[in-house]
């Protein structure tokens, strides 16, 4: 396309930034898993963690309740707050210590100069890259048409309402490389609006939108109410690796150098048994989101070992190319090393 790309406008993540984060569970009551071990008597470290409510949040209230992170001296106290933008406001301005953050929301705040480090990884994408060939079966995002609409394919989306949880972010992202691949332009070419998920799964029913990005659990309930599939965006533009991050502070990882790394340590444990008791840690992160939808309406998590570069450069070099930023930022010092 010819077209110049709109620019990102400034993400709006400043310390002083006004959040409300309502707390959900904490760790630190649970004996350890095997048993070892007697951190009963020792004072635990607390470390304060923002979500956003996502089925994968299931790690990490399994690591908990499994007692990974009181075995390494740790007490965690979670909360869910609006966004990405809101929960990276929080980790930035130390009102938490860590905070959950897709890949593009954090990208964006790196290319405002927001000093912000990735800790670990809190979702991703098969690392074979074999969900480019079960997107569906993988992808916990989904492009959804009214049913009303009649559309039935992306190509169908030229000139259309098409709606997203937060404007510039992730999903945005991902929609906009699928309306290129499909020949529309994704800034003139369609109308963005900004509902949250619940919102739009309800502007789907009653057509007052023609197609919308949302997340899971809420591409199930737009499934169980007939709305059309159309894409898996995510896997298309991400394909492999870590795409969900936890994120902390520049001044938390210097600061709280030794409690970072116990956090790394304990969601490291937390992901593998994640991985190995799918079906818990799912309903966990069901039940922690309040959804009253069943293992099976979902789509099962994967949840990462490691968080690569390439893991975030592939988006990176993804959004200059799309125009969602003007110029490649250095990654080279984001991720933490685990100690």
């Amino acid at each position: 396309m010819n077209t110049p790309r709109r620019l990102l406008s400034a993400l709006a993540v400043t310390a002083a930034a006004a959040l409300t984060l309502a707390a959900c569970s904490s760790g630190g009551s649970s004996a350890p898993a095997d048993g070892s071990g007697d951190t009963g008597s020792a004072e635990l470290t607390t470390l304060k963690v923002a979500t956003v409510g996502l089925v994968s949040d299931g790690a990490l209230i399994t690591g908990i309740e499994q007692g990974f992170f009181e075995e390494e001296g740790l007490e965690i106290e979670t909360s869910i707050v609006a966004n990405p933008p809101a929960a990276l406001a929080a980790a930035q301005g130390g009102q938490v210590d860590i905070a959950y953050s897709p890949s593009v929301p954090l990208i964006n705040a790196l290319s405002q100069g927001v000093d912000l480090r990735i800790v670990a990884g809190a979702d991703a994408l098969p690392d074979d890259g074999s969900a480019l060939d079960n997107a569906r079966d993988f992808d916990d995002t989904g492009l959804f048409a009214s049913a009303a609409s009649g559309i039935t394919s992306v190509e169908d989306l030229a000139g259309k309402t098409i709606s997203v949880p937060a404007r510039k972010a992730q999903m945005e992202v991902v929609i906009a490389a699928e309306l290129e691949d499909a020949g529309i332009d994704p800034v003139s070419g369609v109308n963005w609006v900004a509902l949250d998920n619940a919102s739009a799964v309800a502007a789907l029913q009653n057509g007052t939108i023609d197609a919308a990005g949302i997340v899971s659990p809420f591409t199930a309930e737009a499934e169980a109410a007939g709305q059309t599939y159309l894409s898996s965006p995510s896997v298309a533009f991400f394909e492999r690796g870590a795409v969900g991050l936890w994120v902390a502070g520049g001044s938390t990882v210097e600061n709280k150098a030794d409690a970072v790394a116990a956090f790394q340590r304990a969601i490291a444990k937390a992901n593998q048994f994640a991985n190995d008791n799918a079906e818990i840690a799912t309903q966990a992160g069901l039940d922690y989101t309040g959804s009253e939808l069943a293992v099976a309406d979902v789509k099962r998590p994967v949840w990462p070992a490691e968080v690569r570069v390439e893991d975030i450069q592939r988006p990176v070099d993804r959004m200059v190319t799309l125009g969602f930023l003007a110029q490649p930022i250095d990654i080279s010092d984001v991720i933490v090393p685990v100690s």
